[in-house]
């Protein structure tokens, strides 16, 4: 079991900033392959990111490839969401989750492990 608590959410300008974070308990984090969803209102939950169990390796949606960076801080079980050049489309509640599963996972049926999510709003 992996108990997961995202913070860092808010409201924010477009082209702004915010960091979010996600801190895991339970089982030892550094088994586990982290990714970040997000759910906007009336929209299906869809991937963001998600890094493999050392942090060496990351993958992106199109949509936040080059403004977006995931990494890991297994000595502090932490995931982070470190989100540039906000745009108001970016709006959504945002899930970190996890998944033993070594090899690449982009869909949410794929992960056992979910936060509670916390609230990104961008203002245009």
């Amino acid at each position: 079991q992996v108990q997961l608590v995202e913070s860092g959410g808010g409201l924010v300008q477009a082209g702004g900033s915010l960091r979010l974070s996600c801190a895991a308990s339970g089982r030892a984090f550094s088994d586990y392959r982290m990714g970040w969803f997000r759910q906007a209102p009336g929209k299906e939950r869809e991937f963001v990111a998600t890094i493999s169990w050392h942090g060496g390796s990351t993958y992106y949606a199109d949509s936040v490839k080059g403004r977006f960076t995931i990494s890991r801080d297994n000595a502090k079980n932490t995931v982070y969401l470190q989100m540039n050049s906000l745009k108001p489309e970016d709006t959504a509640v945002y899930y970190c989750a996890a998944t033993p599963n070594v090899l690449l996972v982009l869909t949410p049926t794929g992960y056992n492990y979910w936060g509670q999510g916390t609230q990104v709003t961008v203002s245009s």
